[in-house]
C-alpha cells in the first residue's frame, strides 16, 4: 500500500425503495438498517447500518417526496446510475450490492487530486445531509465511475468528509464485519489497472469473468457468516 492509499467508506445496495431494501438487508444480516436521511441534490433517500471499522453499508433509493427539480432549472442525473434503465430493470428482481464507495484522507484533497487527472476521477460534487458535509465524485451524466469504459459498479466512488464527525461514528453498532469485498469484471485488468492507480487494490479482489460484472461481500455476524451481492 501506498502513502496515499485510500479506505473502505460505505458499500451501497440499490432498491427501487427504501422499503425493499431494508428488508433486503435485514433478512441477510439480521439486523435493518436504520440511519439516514434525504440528499436533495440528487433526489434520493437512504438508511444506514454501522460495520465494524468504520466501515458502514448504505441502502438507497429514489426519494419519491422529492421535488421534480433540485433547486431550478432541469435537475442533474442522479448517481450510482439510479436514472439508468438498466438499473431500473435490475431492480425489478429485487435490491443488491450495486456499488462502494473509498475514503480520501487528509492531507491529500480530492478536490485537487481531480483537477490535476480529470481523465481519471470524475466531478467532485459537494453534498450535504443534517450535519453532514462531504465532496463526492460523480460523473455528470450519473454513471458509475468508469476507467477506458470499464466500471459497472465496479470501480468505486471517492468522498472526503468535510466535517469532523462521519455516518459511521454516530450510527448504532451492529456487531457485523465485513469480511472480504471481491468482484468479477469482464474487463479485469482494466479495473485493476484503475484500482491500483488509485491506491484501492487492497479494497477489492477482482476476477475476471465471462458474463456480467457484480459485487460480493462476505459478513461475519452473530450467526455466522452471510453474504451480500
Amino acid at each position: 500500500m501506498t502513502a496515499h492509499s485510500l479506505s473502505l467508506d460505505h458499500l451501497v445496495i440499490s432498491a427501487r425503495t427504501l422499503d425493499e431494501g431494508v428488508q433486503y438487508v435485514a433478512a441477510r444480516l439480521g439486523v435493518a438498517p436504520a440511519g439516514g436521511g434525504a440528499h436533495p441534490l440528487m433526489r434520493t433517500h437512504n438508511r444506514l447500518l454501522s460495520l465494524w471499522g468504520g466501515v458502514y453499508l448504505e441502502v438507497i433509493a429514489l426519494d419519491p417526496h422529492a421535488p421534480a427539480e433540485a433547486g431550478s432549472g432541469t435537475p442533474r442525473p442522479r448517481f450510482f446510475a439510479l436514472d439508468d434503465p438498466a438499473t431500473h430493470a435490475r431492480l425489478e428482481n429485487g435490491p443488491y450490492l450495486s456499488h462502494w464507495v473509498a475514503r480520501v484522507e487528509r492531507p491529500r484533497h480530492l478536490a485537487t487530486w481531480q483537477a490535476q487527472y480529470p481523465q481519471r476521477i470524475a466531478p467532485v460534487v459537494p453534498m450535504t445531509r443534517g450535519d453532514f458535509t462531504w465532496g463526492l465524485t460523480v460523473p455528470d451524466d450519473g454513471a458509475f465511475p468508469a476507467w477506458q469504459g470499464a466500471g459497472d459498479g465496479v470501480l468505486p466512488s471517492l468522498i472526503q468528509w468535510e466535517t469532523t464527525r462521519q455516518p459511521s461514528q454516530v450510527l448504532a453498532p451492529a456487531n457485523l464485519a465485513l469480511k472480504t469485498l471481491r468482484a468479477v469484471h469482464p474487463q479485469a485488468k482494466l479495473i485493476g489497472e484503475q484500482l491500483r492507480w488509485l491506491g484501492a487494490a487492497h479494497l477489492l479482489d477482482v476476477q475476471p469473468s465471462d458474463g456480467a460484472a457484480a459485487l460480493v461481500a462476505e459478513f461475519e455476524t452473530p450467526e455466522g457468516p452471510r453474504t451480500l451481492a
